[in-house]
């Protein structure tokens, strides 16, 4: 079995409803110019092509608190929800279940939402994105929100959000040649990281379950810099960061970073994955694809992912295509 644990399909009539909003009218388009995202019998023809193999669905970009004020996102997310759960229990055989959307924008309702979608909907667990409409989820008013996934024994998936407003340079006003994408995605996951890290969150909530899209990011490449600090150099000495000392953490930074789990959606390139696996270790590692974003449809990015697992031996092989999913979410 493999378990495709990050992977985007948007039901068609939450398409509809989706794109009667203000943000809903300009994503949608996009959205419809991927069959294989919106339409549910191109989705399947293309997992067909895939020998047992199974998706945990999420929709895509932009995130639920994108689309409205704090009431209006309250009820997309419910309508959005209640959507996925239709689907996965109409194809139960290739959905088993869905990761939960929430209006991270009002943080009480958030939290009502996850427990709803977990506990009466049968949700995997709950997505968020790398801010909150440019907040950091480190911020206290989301803390409730981690609290309550964690008792409720589920994961959360980070999705990495950054447009082209946010500039490359202070002397410009837009990011330019898609770098908000092709370097500030990578970045936003690590900068979501480091931030729940120094919050303290691990220390708090030694149970919770995070999710990294693209195999953490810009974290596994950048191992030496998480440990050995800019002030370490005149404050420190070898063993001591003055950074993690004063943010109260117990452990090494990079111990953890370690506590994240991140996913193999890595384009399919070797040497990312080989530096992720190496950081994450097989027990930290799902498979996952990003499908359907390529121009394939989502084929090309499932077909690189299982190359680079399959190349794996039997035990690690076995964790990260069903083992670990599994056992984070509860799947028999």
């Amino acid at each position: 079995m493999k378990i495709d644990i990050f992977t985007h399909f948007v039901p068609p009539a939450l398409t509809d409803y989706l794109a009667k909003t203000r943000l809903g009218a300009i994503a949608t388009p996009r959205w419809r110019n991927i069959p294989t995202l919106v339409d549910l019998d191109e989705h399947l023809r293309m997992m067909d092509e895939f020998d047992d193999y199974v998706q945990i669905p999420s929709i895509a970009n932009p995130p639920i608190e994108a689309f409205g004020t704090p009431e209006e996102t309250s009820e997309i997310a419910r309508v959005a929800n209640d959507h996925m759960a239709q689907l996965c229990e109409r194809h139960r055989d290739r959905f088993p279940t869905f990761v939960a959307n929430l209006p991270m924008n009002n943080p009480d309702a958030a939290v009502i939402e996850a427990r709803r979608a977990v506990t009466e909907l049968g949700a995997a667990g709950c997505l968020v994105y790398s801010n909150v409409l440019g907040a950091p989820l480190s911020e206290e008013r989301f803390f409730p929100l981690f609290q309550a996934i964690a008792e409720l024994d589920r994961p959360i998936w980070i999705h990495p959000i950054r447009g082209p407003d946010t500039a490359d340079y202070k002397t410009e006003i837009v990011s330019l040649h898609e770098l908000w994408f092709t370097f500030g995605w990578p970045y936003e996951t690590a900068l979501a990281m480091g931030r729940l890290v120094h919050a303290g969150l691990f220390d708090k909530l030694p149970g919770i379950k995070i999710i990294t899209h693209h195999l953490g990011g810009l974290v596994p490449y950048l191992e030496g810099k998480i440990n050995f600090g800019f002030r370490q150099a005149g404050e420190g000495d070898m063993e001591t960061n003055p950074v993690a000392i004063e943010a109260g953490l117990i452990k090494k930074p990079a111990d953890y970073y370690r506590m994240f789990y991140g996913d193999c959606a890595v384009n399919g390139i070797d040497k990312a994955f080989d530096c992720g696996l190496e950081f994450f270790s097989a027990e930290h590692v799902v498979f996952a694809s990003d499908a359907p974003f390529d121009p394939l449809g989502g084929r090309h990015l499932i077909r690189e992912s299982m190359r680079l697992v399959d190349a794996l031996e039997k035990a690690d092989r076995d964790r990260i295509y069903y083992g670990n999913a599994a056992r984070l979410i509860g799947l028999e």
